[in-house]
């Protein structure tokens, strides 16, 4: 299995990490949630030192093909920091969870009649 992390320090870019929150609303987890070989996507945020990220975690190795990195374009560069792990070990911890698809505190904040708050987790947009 490999990691890799992607941070970027958003100082001196027309984004803020709300802008970003913006982006994963707009179906970007929806586009990574068909990548062969990805086991898990998590993005990111650290207010305090105004940084946006994300950790994939593969099977293997990743595939050439990936979905546009909107971050990226958003941005208007690539990551500050990128790095890549072979990952040497896993846990997966006792929890209540059934998956962990669209959670966290982008789809927390949408209480409307959304994919997420139905509880049928196929799509985390509104569509």
């Amino acid at each position: 299995m490999r990691v890799d992390i992607a941070w970027w320090d958003l100082d001196g870019s027309p984004q803020t990490i709300d802008t970003l929150r913006e982006l994963l609303r707009d179906g970007t987890v929806d586009e990574w949630s068909h990548v062969p070989g990805l086991r898990l996507k998590f993005w990111m945020a650290d207010r305090d030192r105004n940084r946006w990220g994300a950790v994939m975690l593969w099977q293997a190795e990743r595939p050439a093909t990936l979905p546009p990195n909107r971050a990226a374009q958003l941005i208007g560069r690539p990551p500050t920091h990128r790095a890549c792990f072979e990952v040497e070990a896993t846990a997966e911890g006792a929890h209540t969870l059934p998956q962990l698809r669209c959670l966290g505190a982008v789809f927390a904040e949408q209480e409307s009649t959304t994919a997420s708050t139905r509880g049928d987790r196929t799509q985390c947009t509104n569509t």
